[in-house]
């Protein structure tokens, strides 16, 4: 079996972001691939033909945000 979850590293750890369907002290083998930025995993969607760093700073720039100090879902 085969899962794919998100995680956070915090002081050294791996932390789940949900639980998982795992039994106590199984064994696993775990892969890392660094998360992407909201820029990244929407790139080619809209046509862009500006830098990925401007499209970047367009998505985390809380100056941009719209409405103004809230999240988009």
């Amino acid at each position: 079996m085969s899962i794919t979850i998100e995680a956070t590293y915090e002081q050294g750890l791996l932390k789940p972001n949900q639980p998982l369907p795992l039994k106590e002290h199984e064994k696993v083998t775990v892969v890392i691939q660094p998360g992407l930025s909201r820029a990244r995993q929407t790139a080619g969607l809209m046509g862009w033909t500006g830098s990925t760093e401007l499209a970047d700073r367009f998505a985390t720039d809380p100056e941009l945000d719209f409405p103004p100090g809230q999240e988009l879902p």
